[in-house]
């Protein structure tokens, strides 16, 4: 007699744990490749978000900063047709303040040779290329200048050894406040520290530079009173009418070795170099959302073929093929969704950060957070669409044999 032997409940048992186990990896899998497909979106999103908004917010302050310094011309010294080197005269500064749409003036006279030591001991070698300018005493209003520490030179104190520094000067010499007397070694002469400068904005040439008075210039270091430099300010409707005749009233014998420039023009060429590589940085945020969308199209596909079983029950209970079709394409778009929203999330955070840190008014624009979401449902409708026509055009019987 054959006996039959009894299931082994205990294999059974270990049979659909395992089961279970490996439809939970499954499960567990699919997740993974969605958050990773979503990911891709998020990365091209905050990269297109944060360019539109940084590049907003830099173009605010550079404009802020133009409307501040639009109005400033700034006159130099040419050279002859032979390559000599010419002078201002000595008479510039008086009649360039004559010039009616003018609001102030002011000349700086460059010391060659003569440098600024924090003492008598330090070697002559050692200059960390520090310059000594004269300066007369309408300079920070002209530039726009703050002082951080003490006062800057006046009519007084121009004719006295007292020397004023720039921000970074100031640095390099070990000063950094005024609480106590404070003296520099230059030229052979002990000169007090006056005053400290906050950083220039527009001219950061300035910052390495000391300033002493015309007057004590000429007593210590034989300067001849010539300016290197004038600046000048008019009436911002008259900038390029002051900028014509500036050349003959500064030097009337020969006005063609006057050179006239606008330091603007420096915030314009900034401008339109991150206009240049805020086009670049688009470009590889578009590339990234194209990246992300190829994601998730992958996921979709591996789902479909994950999840015929799925489909072909449900077409067996009555869902038409448009329903199908309905289903994937919804998480694909949500899949989209949550990445673009994540990533417009992650850009905001990034420009604020940044244009704080730089000083600027956080400036988003709407192109910027609308355009995010937009662009990840476009990219998510057609990721989505290849994968749901599959599912749709899979038949019940097909799909259950997966079963």
């Amino acid at each position: 007699m054959i006996r039959r032997q009894a299931p082994d409940d205990g294999a059974s048992t270990l049979s659909r744990r395992d089961l279970l186990r490996v439809g939970s990896l499954g499960l567990r899998s699919r997740r993974v490749r969605a958050l990773l497909s979503a990911l891709g979106i998020s990365i091209g999103i905050a990269a297109i978000v944060g360019v539109l908004g940084i590049s907003q917010s830099s173009k605010t302050g550079l404009l802020n900063e133009l409307g501040q310094f639009g109005n400033l011309l700034t006159v130099q010294a040419g050279s002859t047709g032979f390559g000599q080197q010419t002078e201002l005269p000595v008479t510039s500064e008086g009649m360039v303040s004559r010039v009616a749409p003018v609001t102030s003036v002011s000349e700086l006279g460059s010391i060659a040779n003569t440098y600024v030591y924090r003492s008598s001991f330090v070697p002559t070698i050692d200059t960390n290329g520090i310059s000594l300018s004269a300066s007369d005493a309408a300079l920070p209003a002209t530039m726009g200048a703050t002082v951080a520490h003490g006062t800057f030179l006046n009519a007084a104190s121009a004719h006295f050894p007292a020397v004023v520094l720039g921000a970074v000067t100031a640095d390099l010499l070990g000063i950094d406040n005024l609480v106590n007397p404070t003296q520099v070694w230059i030229g052979g002469h002990w000169f007090t520290v006056v005053g400290i400068l906050n950083p220039v904005e527009l001219l950061s040439q300035m910052d390495a530079m000391a300033f002493i008075g015309f007057p004590i210039a000429e007593q210590y270091f034989g300067f001849d009173g010539h300016p290197t430099e004038l600046y000048v300010r008019s009436v911002p409707g008259q900038v390029s009418a002051v900028a014509d005749i500036l050349p003959a009233t500064v030097n009337p014998a020969n006005p063609s070795v006057v050179q006239v420039t606008f330091p603007s023009d420096i915030l314009k060429a900034e401008v339109a170099a991150k206009g240049a590589y805020n086009g670049l940085l688009l470009g590889l945020g578009a590339i990234a959302l194209v990246v992300g969308g190829v994601g998730i199209a992958n996921v979709m596909v591996i789902s479909v073929l994950e999840r015929r079983s799925e489909i072909g029950l449900r077409r067996a209970l009555g869902a038409r093929r448009r329903h199908v079709a309905e289903q994937f394409l919804a998480e694909a778009l949500l899949l989209s969704v949550l990445g673009g929203v994540a990533g417009t999330v992650i850009g905001g955070a990034a420009t604020a950060i940044y244009a704080l840190s730089q000083h600027w008014s956080v400036q988003m624009p709407a192109v910027a957070l609308y355009g995010g979401v937009c662009a990840a449902l476009a990219i998510g409708a057609i990721a989505g669409l290849y994968p749901s026509m599959r599912a749709a055009r899979l038949s019940p019987t097909e799909a259950l044999r997966t079963v």
